[in-house]
């Protein structure tokens, strides 16, 4: 006959942490990366908001800058500092990273073209 053994407490401890924190951190990094707009839906939000102008200098005095116009706030917010002062001395590709950190953050209402991009 075979005799079995009881899992120590600490063997089950462990194996709760284990499940636990899986269980935690499966639905954030599943978040982060589904919140990640692709560069076509990132163009089609530009073409709305600056007419496609990547390097878009605060046009009609708005306060917003770049292709997808950031408030200098939501820029500095998003990390868009590491790249360039402003959005519109960043490269597409630089907007495109921030925008994706700034979709995480506030969702696609930070944008005015939003759903005109067909950003979701």
């Amino acid at each position: 006959m075979l005799k079995l053994r009881r899992a120590s407490k600490t063997t089950r401890l462990t194996a709760l942490a284990g499940v636990a924190t899986t269980a935690i951190c499966l639905p954030v990094l599943a978040s982060t990366t589904a919140s990640a707009a692709s560069s076509a839906t990132w163009d089609r939000v530009a073409q709305c908001e600056s007419s496609g102008n990547w390097s878009n200098h605060n046009t009609g005095g708005n306060g917003h800058y770049g292709g997808l116009q950031f408030s200098p706030s939501s820029w500095a917010a998003a990390g868009g500092l590491k790249y360039a002062p402003r959005a519109d001395y960043a490269t597409k590709d630089q907007q495109i990273t921030v925008a994706n950190k700034l979709l995480a953050m506030q969702g696609p209402g930070a944008w005015q073209c939003a759903k005109a991009g067909g950003l979701k």
